[in-house]
């Protein structure tokens, strides 16, 4: 089951059990937080439920962390006029993991084991080709 939500107005794709880095959200480590479901889907493409503009299913997710990202510079700068500016910035964020879409519970992903084929490879015979002979050295130029 994937979901197409709204969440601090961007839209992500998820999937039961996934992991996301979002903006961040007020709530505490642990807690749960429901976000807009805008499109419901099975993984395989079928079974297709399209909000206008969202559903009444929701999306659950638990808080798993807050934290900040990367340190990003910006450096303004116009030659010749000794303007030059230094700007910094860390964005906050709050890893969040997608527990529940649309009443789906969580469950631990089964491994199917595929039966593979061992084709067996027939060798064929090929012709080899003769070895070709080494090019001619050609004479020196005379002077």
């Amino acid at each position: 089951m994937i979901a197409v939500v709204k969440i601090g107005g961007h839209q992500e794709i998820v999937k039961v059990g996934e992991r996301l880095e979002v903006d961040k959200l007020h709530a505490k480590v642990g807690e749960k937080v429901t976000f807009d479901t805008l499109l419901i889907s099975e993984e395989d493409g079928t079974g297709f439920q399209i909000g206008a503009p969202i559903l009444t299913e929701k999306v659950e997710a638990k808080v798993l962390e807050h934290g900040r990202g990367d340190k990003i510079r910006v450096f303004k700068m116009k030659p010749r006029k000794r303007y030059r500016r230094t700007q910094g910035h860390r964005q906050d964020y709050t890893l969040i993991e997608i527990t529940k879409i649309a009443g789906k519970a969580a469950t631990p992903k089964k491994t199917a084991e595929k039966k593979v084929e061992k084709k067996t490879a027939t060798k064929t015979t090929a012709k080899k080709a003769p070895a070709k002979k080494p090019a001619a050295k050609k004479a020196p130029a005379k002077k």
